[in-house]
C-alpha cells in the first residue's frame, strides 16, 4: 500500500534541533566530549514542597479519572497570583483557562482567531512553536523583525497599511525567546491602541516572567490598561517551577478569546492530571522564596558565561531576563557555520538564530541550562580550541 502524507505535512519539516541533536550524537561516538547549551529546558527540579504535594496526591487512587477542565482551585489561585505578583485582577470563572502546557495553547489559538489566509503578525526571530500555530491554522505570516536599533522590541510604525487591515492576530514574548529582550510599558500602551485601531488580537507569551536578574521585573501585558480589551497572556510552570514534564500552564485576559480556547480544548483533550493540578497550586501560592532562589541560580550562570565569553573575545550583551543568551557571531561567519565551528573545534552546541527566522542571522542562541561548572568548562573548552584567537587574527 502507498501511503502519502497530507500536504499540512509540508510546513512540519526536520527542525534544526534534530539536525544539531543528530550531529552531536556523532560526536560523542567519535569520543568527542560535548557540553550542550541549546536545549531550552530547565535542568533543576521543582521545589521540595511542590513535589512533595504531587507525590502525596498521586497516591490517592481517587485522583486517577478525568479533570477535562482546570479545577475551581486552581484558577482562584491563578488570579490570586496575578492580582498579587501584578497588580491584575482577574475573573477566575471566565478569564482564566488551564492548558496543557503553555505551547499547547498558543499553538492552538491561531484555529480559533483565524480563517486560513488571515495575517498573523509574528516577532522575528520567535519561538519557533508560533509558526507551528500558524501552520495548523493556514494563516499568512508577516514577520516583524526584532532588530538590535529597535531594542529588540518591533517597529509597528513600520508594517504597511495594507497588512495592519488584514491582520486578525498579533504575537508577542517578552521577557523573549531567542532574545532575552525586556518590553517596556510604553512598547506595550502602543500594542494596546494598534490593536484597537486595526481590531488585532493579542497573544503575549509571559513563559519567562519569574526569570528575571536586576531590579526591572518583566511587565505583564495585561497590566496596560486596555490589554484584557485586545488579548490574552499565556504563563507556564515549566520554566518558572521547573515543572517542564508535567505539561501544565494557562491563559488569563480578554473572555471572548478564552472561552473560545476553552471550546476548542473541549474538544481535544481531557484535562491535567489533578496531582499535577494540585502541585501547580502549591508552586503559585508559596511562589516568592523559590522564585528568587531559582533567579539567583541562574544569575550566577548569567555572569559566569557572560564574563567569561567577553574575556576571550566574544562580544556578549548581558540579558537581564530569560534563559539564554542572544550573541552575535564573530565577523565572517553565518550562524549555522558558527554553529558547526564551535561543535566541531570546541565540542559546544548552541542553536544558529536563523532556526528562529531570518532575522536571527548572525547570531547564535546559548542556554543557561548547565551547572556553574558546565558553564566554566564551556567557556575553557572555547579557549583551548583557540577559535577565538582564529577569529581575532
Amino acid at each position: 500500500m502507498n501511503i502519502t502524507l497530507s500536504d499540512k505535512m509540508a510546513h512540519f519539516q526536520t527542525s534544526i534541533f534534530s539536525e544539531l541533536s543528530n550531529y552531536k550524537k556523532q560526536k560523542l561516538q567519535a569520543g568527542m566530549e560535548m557540553i550542550d547549551l541549546s536545549v531550552g529546558s530547565p535542568d533543576l527540579p521543582p521545589a521540595p514542597f511542590v513535589i512533595e504535594e504531587l507525590t502525596k496526591n498521586a497516591q490517592d487512587p481517587t485522583q486517577y479519572g478525568y479533570t477535562l477542565t482546570g479545577t475551581e482551585s486552581l484558577h482562584q489561585a491563578i488570579t490570586d497570583y496575578y492580582r498579587k505578583n501584578y497588580g491584575v485582577e482577574i475573573s477566575a470563572e471566565n478569564e482564566t483557562w488551564m492548558v496543557m502546557g503553555s505551547q499547547d495553547g498558543l499553538v492552538h489559538l491561531p484555529m480559533v482567531l483565524t480563517n486560513p489566509g488571515d495575517i498573523i503578525l509574528l516577532p522575528d526571530p520567535g519561538y519557533t512553536a508560533y509558526d507551528t500555530g500558524l501552520s495548523l491554522a493556514d494563516a499568512t505570516p508577516y514577520r516583524m523583525p526584532l532588530k538590535e536599533e529597535n531594542g529588540f522590541l518591533p517597529d509597528l510604525e513600520s508594517i504597511p497599511e495594507s497588512i495592519r487591515q488584514r491582520a486578525k492576530m498579533m504575537v508577542l514574548n517578552f521577557p523573549g525567546n531567542p532574545v532575552p529582550t525586556l518590553a517596556t510599558r510604553e512598547f506595550f500602551q502602543q500594542v494596546v491602541a494598534f490593536a484597537k485601531k486595526y481590531q488585532i488580537a493579542v497573544l503575549h507569551d509571559f513563559a519567562y516572567s519569574e526569570l528575571y536578574y536586576e531590579d526591572e521585573k518583566p511587565i505583564s501585558f495585561l497590566s496596560v490598561d486596555g490589554a484584557k480589551d485586545v488579548g490574552v497572556e499565556f504563563n507556564s510552570f515549566s520554566k518558572s517551577f521547573n515543572l517542564a514534564g508535567c505539561r501544565i500552564g494557562y491563559v488569563v485576559g480578554n473572555s471572548t478569546i478564552v472561552n473560545g480556547l476553552s471550546r476548542l480544548k473541549s474538544n481535544l483533550d481531557y484535562g491535567v492530571f489533578l496531582p499535577i493540578q494540585k502541585a501547580a497550586i502549591c508552586a503559585l501560592q508559596n511562589s516568592t522564596d523559590f522564585s528568587e532562589k531559582l533567579r539567583s541560580v541562574y544569575k550566577g550562570r548569567r555572569n559566569i558565561l557572560v564574563d567569561g565569553l567577553n574575556a576571550l573575545g566574544w562580544k556578549v550583551d548581558t540579558p537581564k531576563a530569560s534563559m539564554f543568551l542572544w550573541a552575535k557571531v564573530p565577523e565572517g561567519f553565518t550562524s549555522t557555520a558558527f554553529t558547526y565551528r564551535l561543535m566541531d573545534e570546541a565540542g559546544i552546541v548552541v542553536v544558529p538564530g536563523n532556526a528562529f527566522g531570518e532575522s536571527g542571522e548572525g547570531y547564535v542562541r546559548i542556554g543557561l541550562v548547565q551547572p556553574k561548572y558546565v558553564l566554566e568548562q564551556a567557556v575553557e573548552k572555547i579557549e583551548t580550541s583557540g577559535l577565538f584567537s582564529i577569529v581575532k587574527s
